[in-house]
């Protein structure tokens, strides 16, 4: 786990140079262990090591080929590395080290750009071809490890994080309106490749591009969750229980410390009790080490000491309050570069935090199940969608009806919604409808009191049709939201303290697997994630195994807000808030504030948002002399 930059121009060597290690610097919390440098001509690479595989200088980036071809930075993990080794040793090459990134940078030189279909892990890297002046670079699948790019008038320039293209000195700050928007008005972050910066977007997962001496990016999609197709499997809970087994297997693999979240929910719990099996197998001598948070409000003590008791861990538990945490957002913001989605982000940096403190810099958690296997209640629709598509009235039915007891909910009803359901998005399917229903919407935006309308304006993008069935909706969930903006608070927590986090449920092949199942397979009845549960079965605490209701790493923000943090936001909405906002109303808010704070309406979603956006702001003020104007690179 690593930050990479990387500069291509037709500037002098030694401004590039200047320029790359101001973005190194920026960066250098992702990788606190090593750096270095390459230089080509006109591209230039930069390099913060976080050193996890190979901790000795063998493994130092850039990593060049033995005939001094080809040049490597890699952020990430490829968690089949060894059997890729054995694999490239037949064919007759020979290893320095016992890094992945050798492994990677051999994989490109056997098989070139189909290198990427051979790897199972998490990455962004960049492969610099000297013959060809070409650079070769890719993201995984998923998009676990992000990958930046600005492309400016005689240049491109690639980074890990948005802050070390801002440090470059070839970007001046302008905020995206459109982006704001969409995260002001519908609650929409990371949806799309653009970022809150204009001009600065994100690869997209699953792509592999090259760019050329004409300084075009082309980009090249590698993996389609469309591609993959139902299929029958004799037993899938034990199909999915052997490859989760090693999936977490691999994950371990490591020549640091490993340890876990532990929230006390059905993903966190097989995590765990997998890597105690694993760890008991390898004959390790330590406990492993879990981390959970633990609020009086949401309460899942039970759950987690039921699994601690059942793997031998070693529990620590993050003592937080709302002054702390309301006191490491900005911090936590700043890391970010862009706006979440609520304080819960917060929980995450400070167990990153706690997981650092007790010298553990590897930590595997859930992150990804609850899209790919199906975890949240919406899902129960999608699928009774699903079944009544397929003609499987009958089941669709008793499922509905297994639901609706379970919740003491009437099925004649949840069927009556369905089906009104059902024929709603059949006419969003109609473009023309999609216009008119943003029409309205924009129209209703209008006559929000807290918001500038000449922000709404600029939320043109017209919404995207998505089938209502399951296969559909998981697709969405993965690709666009929610997945996206999860890895992304994900990686910027874990990097901020130079720990790497690791996410088992996205291993390809799970999620091949999964997508591979029937419906029903995914929920059943009144359960989520059902492939998952009857997987483990007798695997984890039975008391998880069977538990609906689901809490994750949650923060009582409503309460928070109208009580403890009552006086910071209302500092914010009076002091940051100008009088002639681009964005807000600033008596508005405070009116929303006071009624919020009062109990008369409960407006959370809405004030976290404004009060995060105006903090975000903030951090766009210069802290630093800018570098030389960007006109070296174009000259």
């Amino acid at each position: 786990m690593c930050g990479i930059v990387a500069l291509i121009g037709r500037g002098e060597a030694a401004a590039q140079l200047a320029r790359v290690k101001r973005m190194m610097a920026s960066i250098r919390h992702r990788g606190p262990d090593d750096d270095g440098v390459y230089q080509d001509g006109s591209v230039t690479f930069g390099f913060r090591r976080l050193s996890i595989l190979d901790l000795s200088p063998l493994g130092h980036q850039p990593m060049t080929s033995p005939d001094g071809a080809y040049t490597i930075v890699f952020n990430g993990e490829i968690y089949n590395y060894l059997e890729l080794r054995r694999e490239l040793e037949g064919k007759g090459h020979v290893f320095r080290s016992q890094s992945d990134t050798e492994v990677l940078l051999h994989a490109y030189l056997e098989w070139g750009r189909e290198c990427v279909h051979r790897c199972n892990g998490m990455w962004a890297f960049l492969i610099w071809d000297r013959g060809r002046k070409t650079l070769f670079g890719s993201r995984d699948r998923f998009g676990i490890k992000p990958l930046y790019t600005l492309i400016g008038d005689g240049y491109v320039v690639l980074a890990s994080e948005i802050k070390a293209i801002r440090a470059s000195g070839l970007y001046r700050d302008q905020i995206n309106r459109k982006v704001i928007a969409a995260y002001l008005l519908d609650e929409r972050i990371d949806d799309t490749p653009e970022s809150f910066f204009e001009g600065i977007q994100q690869i997209p997962p699953g792509v592999s591009f090259e760019i050329g001496s004409d300084l075009r990016l082309r980009e090249q999609r590698f993996f389609h969750l469309r591609a993959i197709t139902e299929a029958p499997h004799a037993s899938p809970a034990r199909a999915f229980a052997e490859l989760f087994e090693d999936a977490v297997k691999l994950h371990t693999r490591s020549d640091v410390p490993v340890g876990v979240h532990l929230s006390g929910g059905l993903d966190s719990t097989a995590i765990l009790c997998a890597s105690a099996r694993d760890h008991a197998a390898q004959g390790s001598p330590e406990a492993l080490k879990a981390f959970s948070f633990i609020d009086r409000e949401f309460d899942e003590s039970t759950y987690i000491h039921d699994t601690v008791r059942q793997t031998g861990a070693e529990l620590f538990t993050l003592k937080t309050n709302a002054a702390r945490v309301w006191a490491d957002f900005p911090r936590m913001l700043e890391f970010q570069d862009e706006p979440v989605h609520s304080l819960t982000p917060v929980i995450g940096f400070q167990l990153m935090q706690l997981a650092r403190a007790h010298g553990v810099p590897v930590v595997l958690n859930g992150q990804g199940a609850d899209e790919t296997i199906g975890g949240y209640s919406s899902y129960f629709r999608d699928t009774w969608v699903s079944l009544l598509e397929r003609g499987r009235f009958g089941l669709a039915w008793r499922e509905i009806s297994e639901y609706a007891s379970a919740n003491d909910l009437r099925a004649g009803r949840l069927l009556l919604d369905l089906v009104r359901h059902f024929l709603q998005s059949q006419v969003r399917a109609y473009q023309a409808y999609r216009r008119a229903a943003k029409r309205r919407r924009l129209g209703q935006y209008r006559n929000l009191d807290w918001i500038n309308p000449a922000l709404v304006d600029a939320h043109s993008q017209l919404d995207a049709y998505d089938a209502p069935d399951l296969r559909s909706v998981l697709t969405r969930s993965i690709e666009r939201d929610p997945l996206p903006l999860y890895l992304r608070v994900e990686d910027r927590n874990s990097m901020a303290h130079s720990v790497e986090a690791r996410l088992p449920f996205l291993d390809y092949r799970l999620v091949e697997l999964v997508f591979s199942l029937a419906p029903e397979w995914k929920l059943r009845g009144p359960l989520n994630k059902f492939v998952l549960r009857e997987a483990m079965r007798e695997r984890i605490p039975e008391s998880v195994r069977a538990r609906r209701d689901k809490m994750g790493f949650p923060t009582p923000a409503a309460r928070w807000i109208a009580n403890d943090l009552y006086p910071e936001f209302r500092r914010i909405f009076s002091d940051l808030c100008l009088a002639n906002d681009e964005f807000f109303h600033r008596q508005s808010l405070l009116a929303h504030l006071e009624r919020h704070r009062g109990g008369e309406t409960r407006h959370t979603g809405m004030l976290f948002r404004a009060a995060q956006l105006l903090l975000w702001r903030e951090t766009l003020k210069p802290r630093h002399e800018p570098l030389p104007a960007p006109q070296t690179l174009s000259a």
